[in-house]
């Protein structure tokens, strides 16, 4: 019998209402912000941001600061994807290791991907 639900991730990062605007424009969901924590929900799942103070970010792929997580988020479109991505603020990363998937990194620096079926 489960003791938990599994209602949230949280990603540690400077800015969390910049960080949750991203995301919330790249997933078309609703942001609800505050002054060091932000939410983005859509159909029971959320995903949110707190501010940490002195924050560095990853440097994948390389571990001396480790990614520790990533988002693996499905387009239909690798090429449409990449481009709405990068116009919301995403940068491509420069080590792109497999060829169904493609690793960006957010505004604040964490890894994630976008992949196809």
């Amino acid at each position: 019998m489960a003791i938990a639900r599994f209602p949230s991730i949280v990603l540690d990062c400077p800015d969390p209402t910049t960080l949750a605007t991203f995301y919330g424009a790249l997933l078309g969901w609703e942001v609800d912000a505050k002054d060091d924590w932000a939410d983005v929900r859509s159909d029971g799942q959320c995903l949110s941001f707190q501010q940490v103070e002195g924050y560095t970010p990853p440097a994948w792929p390389d571990q001396d600061v480790p990614q520790q997580m990533h988002l693996d988020l499905m387009v239909e479109d690798l090429d449409a994807g990449e481009a709405e991505a990068v116009r919301l603020g995403a940068t491509r990363a420069e080590h792109q290791p497999g060829t169904t998937f493609r690793v960006f990194l957010d505004p604040a620096g964490h890894p994630f991907c976008l992949c196809v079926s």
